[in-house]
């Protein structure tokens, strides 16, 4: 038995890595492709996602195409269809299955058409008709609304009754024109022309109701995609339905899903309007009560200033501090003459005790000579000296004994 040393060998692999690495090696080198074969094996379990096989004479591919691409389809594919199928090249990790991961799925019918579709595609794109560069806005409040459509499609009536509803100021002038068959395209082109020469529309709707590829085929037209780019008139288109893209879409100013949805996007909402100008009242009532509150504020601020420095009201001040100051000077002159009044009367009291008119009153004389020495000593008189007494009411005149 012989035995391998796995320590000089290359790297060993799991079988998860392998599928996975495999699954890589697949996505990053096929880019997406279009495949044709024969639907079998079909199943849509509960997921909404589609499982299938294509075949066709001598091999086969298993195939998966889940519930979001799915649902964009307008139909359900049956075993034994032959198909033309848009999809990336995987793997299936869990069970190392090759697979077809299905974008897109068409009946093969219209896979010429569908290829027509993409080389033209390719060479606008590269021509710059595709450019952002050359868009043009639409007129936010356009006065009169051009109509490129059959006159007697349901594109139109959808048309009428979103722009009515919506905008009933603008006027509208539709250019009737087939939008299907072989003269469809030629027919298109001429009512665009027609418009800009006019020069009577502010914008214009090319429109029409959904259908096949060939239905739409018109608006695939390398003609009419020059004469959308070359028209001065900003152009939405609105053809098909949401899942439906056509050349002219690409070309257009602004795609629409559906031809209502382009009457929709070409004009404001009158409900709209109207409730944005009453809130805009609104704000601007708000704005102007408040700025005119805040010149009342200020104008009754200037008017106290102008009523403080104001020569009466200075005056009134000045004579009210007058007022005030002589009513202070007259308080102290008051004050100050009550306390000289008390200081004299307390003098006087003082005095008063110390006369000797109080002692007169007590009984007491006061005994004089001629020379009016006031004798204080019996040694100061002589016998037969005339003395005068005063006592309290009076002299009395008096001989020395």
């Amino acid at each position: 038995m012989n035995t391998i040393d796995i320590s000089h060998t290359q790297e060993i692999y799991t079988v998860s890595r392998l599928n996975r690495d495999v699954r890589l090696l697949l996505e990053e080198n096929f880019f997406t492709l279009w495949v044709e074969g024969e639907i079998s094996n079909f199943a849509a379990p509960h997921s909404g996602h589609w499982y299938f096989s294509l075949k066709d004479a001598t091999a086969q591919v298993r195939c998966a195409m889940f519930r979001p691409q799915n649902s964009r389809l307008n139909f359900t594919p049956q075993n034994g269809m032959q198909v033309l199928a848009r999809a990336r090249v995987s793997l299936y990790e869990g069970r190392g299955e090759f697979q077809l991961l299905i974008e897109h799925l068409e009946e093969a019918g219209i896979g010429q058409l569908q290829k027509e579709f993409e080389l033209l595609k390719k060479r606008l794109l590269q021509a710059g008709l595709f450019d952002a560069a050359h868009k043009k806005p639409l007129p936010a409040f356009p006065k009169t609304i051009g109509v490129v459509t059959s006159a007697t499609g349901a594109a139109i009536r959808d048309i009428l009754h979103v722009l009515k509803r919506r905008f009933s100021a603008a006027s509208i002038i539709i250019y009737p024109t087939p939008v299907q068959g072989e003269l469809a395209a030629t027919q298109i082109v001429n009512a665009i022309q027609i418009a800009n020469q006019r020069q009577e529309v502010d914008v214009l709707i090319l429109a029409r109701g959904g259908g096949s590829l060939e239905d739409l085929w018109s608006f695939n037209e390398e003609k009419v995609a020059y004469a959308i780019y070359a028209s001065e008139l900003p152009v939405i288109t609105g053809v098909g339905h949401e899942i439906d893209f056509t050349i002219a879409d690409f070309v257009a100013d602004v795609r629409a899903p559906t031809p209502s949805a382009a009457a929709e996007l070409v004009t404001p909402d009158t409900n709209e309007l109207l409730l944005s100008i009453t809130q805009t009242q609104k704000h601007f009532s708000r704005l102007l009560t408040q700025r005119f509150q805040q010149f009342q504020q200020q104008l009754d601020w200037c008017a106290a200033q102008l009523q403080q420095r104001h020569p009466h009201h200075r005056i009134q001040t000045l004579q009210q501090q007058l007022l005030f100051q002589l009513q202070r000077l007259q308080n102290k002159i008051t004050n100050s003459m009550l306390l000289r009044q008390q200081s004299l009367t307390n003098a006087a009291a003082k005095l008063d005790a110390l006369s000797p008119l109080a002692t007169l009153k007590r009984g007491f004389s006061i005994a004089t000579q001629k020379d009016k020495n006031i004798v204080h000593s019996v040694k100061q008189v002589k016998k037969g000296e005339e003395l005068n007494l005063q006592v309290m009411d009076g002299n009395i005149s008096c001989t020395v004994t």
